[in-house]
């Protein structure tokens, strides 16, 4: 005779699971989105899977592109790209390029980063595109952005200038970062570089305008935007102590407000959150009952240390639990999966952790499942000699 199976949840009061409550970050931004890229984390999410115009930022996707076709060898530093008619009309934000240049490849990605070059997306656009058209390679934007997870993205030309449909959101621009920082390292450093002068011919456009660089934060990217429907918006990244948020955020009214309010939010990311340890690969941290087995329990443990990102406010305990269906039938290998453990950090995503057997529980002798049975059924007893009798009212 074996109880009904049903789901346990052990509560878990560990002295060091203390956790506060990190004050919420009100941005004037019309939507933003930040992450603490070290443990994935979600500090804030305010509108952000809005499809909204991503202006000079969706550069980012441009440069993606240019630094995969290097790594491939279908484009390389040193090699000189023509200036076409097309890339040369475009206005605002320049390299004041003109059809009778050649441009290194190279100059052309400081020319993007450091002074968003609308002229020098163009022309690495149409060096890649399937049909040497801007509008070709827009097109190849868009579908690579799909195959990575973008599905806010949809993109009409290759440098942000205003036009229907060219649109991003702030959920995808932060994940367009991370790709950025982590699968190209050897070209991350230029998002840093405060000035890039070109030939000498644009010294009116030769700072970053990233307003995080050289304040002694941690910044070291990625791109500002601005137009008149976009407003001004910045994806930026930080990294302290071995800890690097990436955010995105668009709509504020001026250079002022995005200065001021990426500066914020970095400080508050950075101050508001620690990294701490939860559990220690292989200790345990809950029991579970076995049912017919050598022994009547089994701890409970992770595979791996589980660090999370938390308020650095301590006060009540964490909020964790572990669930599992029991009680477990004996025979139970070493290792099994056989829980789980969630932990809901307040004001933050909940996170959970798979908890495996710590030991093997072998399937119990014949003695032992005898007992087994006996206390199952001693147990029913009590619980029924414990129960009230019933009422002449209950019974009628």
């Amino acid at each position: 005779m074996i109880p009904t199976l049903r789901t346990f949840m052990a509560g878990i009061s560990v002295a060091a699971l203390l956790a506060g409550s990190a004050a919420a970050f009100e941005t004037r931004a019309r939507a933003a989105f930040v992450l603490d890229q070290s443990t994935g984390t979600v500090l804030l999410a305010k509108n952000a899977d809005e499809a909204l115009p991503p202006a000079s930022m969706s550069k980012l996707m441009t440069l993606y592109m240019a630094f995969e076709a290097i790594k491939e060898n279908r484009l390389s530093l040193d090699e000189r790209l023509p200036v076409s008619q097309h890339a040369m009309s475009y206005g605002g934000s320049t390299m004041f390029l003109d059809t009778t240049d050649r441009v290194r490849v190279d100059d052309l990605l400081r020319g993007i980063i450091v002074l968003s070059g609308n002229d020098a997306c163009a022309v690495i656009a149409e060096a890649l595109s399937p049909d040497g058209t801007e509008r070709g390679f827009a097109d190849l934007m868009t579908r690579r952005a799909q195959q990575m997870g973008m599905t806010s993205s949809t993109f009409k030309n290759s440098n942000g200038w205003p036009a229907d449909g060219h649109l991003m959101s702030m959920r995808d621009l932060t994940l367009l970062a991370s790709h950025l920082i982590r699968d190209f390292p050897e070209f991350y450093p230029i998002f840093a570089e405060q000035k890039f002068e070109f030939d000498g011919r644009a010294p009116q456009n030769s700072s970053n305008r990233n307003p995080l660089l050289g304040l002694g934060i941690g910044a070291d990217g990625l791109k500002t935007g601005h137009t008149s429907e976009a407003g001004y918006g910045l994806v930026g990244s930080a990294q302290q102590n071995g800890r690097r948020i990436i955010f995105s955020m668009t709509g504020l009214d001026s250079t002022r407000a995005r200065a001021e309010e990426s500066e914020s939010v970095v400080n508050w990311a950075f101050r508001q959150f620690a990294e701490k340890q939860i559990t220690t690969a292989g200790k345990p941290i809950a029991t579970a009952q076995v049912w017919n087995g050598a022994a009547d329990s089994v701890g409970l443990v992770t595979t791996e240390d589980v660090r999370l990102l938390l308020p650095t406010l301590t006060g009540a305990p964490l909020d964790a639990e572990v669930v599992y269906t029991g009680p477990l039938q004996a025979p139970i290998a070493k290792g099994a999966q056989l829980a789980e453990l969630i932990i809901r950090p307040e004001g933050l995503p909940e996170h959970r952790v798979q908890l495996v057997a710590e030991h093997a529980v072998a399937r119990g002798g014949f003695v032992n499942r005898m007992l087994t049975v006996s206390k199952a059924l001693i147990a029913r007893v009590n619980a029924s000699s414990e129960a009230p009798a019933p009422t002449t009212e209950e019974t009628m």
